[in-house]
């Protein structure tokens, strides 16, 4: 018997099964979802408890100075975060875990149960639609010498190049092969390149800027845009073979939150609502706030 439980615990101690662990959580340590907040205001102390106010987004800086300070502060921003943060990434650590759960089926429903054929590279096919995007941002607002255009466009530059060094540190510590090299969704620390999907994680960090910039007159098409540009690039990523499931859905939370991080901190965007947790008497209560303003 204690033969067997010793046996079951170096099964669960397993070097494969501390790395899944270890990677999933790590995937996601670096996203910086800062979501807008705002300070609480006298009619909404007395509705609810008296909490501190957290802090309001820092006003955006200019130049070279700005970037640096939102460098740092991407790189750092998982040490200042809050437990809403911190709820945020659990569920993305999750999404990425139940997506990993189901990684061999959609390699095996889009190329079969065995070794992967051999497959032409579609890196530069798959890129196109992002790049597309981005280049036609800058374009429309040099046409028309529009300020917005040009903010926006610079959002999209940001969020894609920090996200992007992220996931390239992070492909480097997981060493994941690729669903082309290997038919085992478990090949981590291996000499592959898998885990995050880059393009993915270039294609949520535009397609965001796209879908949450701007006014509300075209919300709705922008975010069918931008967030379709996500799903329709990680979907090809499938298709062909470059990535498993679990790769896609790690490179759209980064993108994703990389992209709110950046709006946020320099554009001061989404600091309308605040969603919180107040405690009470007995408990707590789920909060949301917005200005009507």
């Amino acid at each position: 018997m204690a033969a067997d439980k010793r046996a079951a615990w170096k099964d669960i101690l397993s070097a494969r099964t501390l790395a899944r662990l270890l990677l999933g959580a790590a995937s996601l340590s670096i996203c910086a979802i800062a979501l807008g907040q705002v300070p609480t205001d006298t009619a909404d102390q007395q509705a609810v408890p008296s909490v501190p106010a957290p802090a309001p987004p820092p006003a955006p800086q200019a130049g070279a100075a700005g970037v640096l300070s939102d460098i740092g502060a991407y790189f750092t921003a998982p040490l200042h975060w809050d437990g809403r943060d911190w709820g945020w990434f659990g569920g993305a650590v999750l999404a990425v875990a139940l997506a990993h759960r189901y990684d061999s089926q959609v390699r095996d429903h889009f190329v079969g149960a065995g070794p992967a054929p051999s497959m032409s590279s579609d890196d530069t096919k798959d890129a196109i639609p992002t790049a597309a995007v981005l280049v036609g941002t800058w374009g429309y607002a040099t046409l028309l010498g529009d300020s917005d255009g040009y903010r926006e466009g610079w959002a999209m530059i940001e969020a894609t190049a920090l996200s992007g060094v992220a996931a390239y540190g992070l492909k480097f510590v997981a060493g994941r092969e690729t669903p082309e090299q290997t038919s085992d969704s478990n090949e981590w620390l291996k000499s592959g390149s898998s885990f995050p999907s880059l393009h993915s994680t270039a294609a949520f960090a535009v397609g965001t800027v796209l879908a949450e910039s701007g006014n509300d007159e075209y919300r709705w098409l922008r975010r069918l845009l931008g967030y379709g540009l996500g799903f329709v690039t990680s979907y090809e990523r499938l298709k062909h073979n470059d990535h498993w499931l679990s790769d896609t859905a790690a490179g759209a939370a980064l993108g994703i939150s990389s992209a709110h991080f950046v709006m946020d901190r320099r554009y001061g965007t989404n600091v309308e609502s605040h969603l919180a947790i107040v405690p009470i008497d007995g408990g707590a209560m789920l909060t949301y706030r917005v200005s009507m303003q």
